[in-house]
């Protein structure tokens, strides 16, 4: 009995451990696509659309939540003089985070690694 309550205890911890790579690899992927939204509004060539979308995955990394992002993008929006909403970005946001997770699932849909199993199986 106590195998089966440890193999279980594994198990979620490999599922926790994927969910959170995922979720990781999605928000990251979600930041760059708004970078990249950003970008095109803005009209940037594409050496400064590349930064702004690095610059915009680095913020995110800075701390906690994504408002960080957000203030990136308003401060670019704010500097080129082009209007734009706070409420239009997070919208965005919203819509490029299922995007994002979308692809992830569909390019990751086996386990990462070894160290990961698959839980009820």
């Amino acid at each position: 009995m106590k195998d089966t309550f440890h193999q279980r205890e594994k198990a979620y911890e490999a599922k926790f451990k994927l969910d959170e790579e995922k979720r990781f690899k999605a928000e990251t992927r979600r930041n760059r696509m708004l970078g990249e939204w950003a970008a095109r509004k803005l009209g940037m060539t594409s050496a400064e659309s590349e930064a702004l979308c690095k610059a915009v995955v680095i913020a995110d990394l800075k701390e906690p939540g994504f408002e960080d992002c957000i203030q990136m993008v308003m401060h670019e929006f704010a500097r080129r003089e082009v209007p734009i909403t706070d409420k239009e970005i997070r919208a965005e946001l919203v819509r490029l985070l299922g995007v994002a997770t979308a692809e992830v699932d569909a390019e990751y849909p086996d386990p990462l690694g070894p160290d990961h199993e698959r839980v009820g199986d």
